[in-house]
């Protein structure tokens, strides 16, 4: 399962995170080369890892083998301080329902397994539960067609960029039924998500952001 984990939980899960950005570490730094982001305690982690960063852990036995990050647009962000020039078209996304989605790995012994796809689905979930309508996100070229297999609707927000070696576009996602259903049907399960310990919304207003557009009228 891809578990759930806030500030509201995370004392339930200190070691997950802990191996999670020991993880992180070996698979950006060690292995994709991105030494900017080298520790020397190895724990791969910046500013964009704080209270209220959301993360969506696969875990088998005990054991982190895959996960990404939610972190809410009315902070400061990746796309806002890092790679602005990124989102030169439409600018940077900033919106209680909208999230930056960041740092999506997968352990080395899982990648050629549902893994990937289960990882898919829980963001599309765990948006639909929480109001979130689009997710931002910086990704190299070759993820958008693998997204779109999977029924996501991207929409660049500039023109590709080398970075690190490889063409990299700022993209908003669209959170809906739709893409859930498609990478269900891929995964062939109903749900991935885990939620353990005490939970609360984490997007602002989010059930009158899932209400009709009738209902939104109502309640304007």
């Amino acid at each position: 399962m891809i578990h759930v984990i806030s500030a509201s939980n995370r004392h339930l899960y200190q070691d997950a995170i802990e191996q999670h950005f020991k993880i992180r570490h070996e698979i950006f730094v060690e292995e994709r080369g991105w030494k900017t982001l080298e520790r020397p305690d190895g724990r791969e982690m910046d500013q964009y890892d704080d209270d209220d960063t959301i993360y969506l852990l696969a875990m088998d036995e005990g054991k982190v083998v895959g996960g990404h990050r939610l972190y809410p647009t009315t902070k400061p962000t990746m796309i806002d301080e890092i790679f602005p020039h990124l989102a030169a078209v439409s600018g940077c996304p900033s919106a209680p329902d909208i999230w930056e989605w960041s740092r999506y790995f997968i352990v080395p012994a899982q990648r050629d397994s549902d893994l990937n796809l289960r990882l898919m689905a829980a963001v599309q979930e765990f948006g639909l539960d929480e109001g979130i309508s689009q997710v931002s996100a910086v990704i190299e070229m070759w993820w958008m067609p693998r997204f779109q297999q999977a029924g996501f609707a991207l929409k660049p927000l500039g023109v590709p960029a080398l970075i690190e070696n490889a063409w990299t576009i700022a993209t908003l996602i669209d959170i809906n039924e739709s893409a859930l259903w498609t990478v269900q049907q891929m995964v062939g399960k109903a749900s991935v998500l885990k939620r353990h310990g005490p939970q609360r919304r984490h997007v602002a207003h989010s059930e009158r952001l899932r209400s009709s557009p009738v209902e939104r009228l109502l309640l304007a």
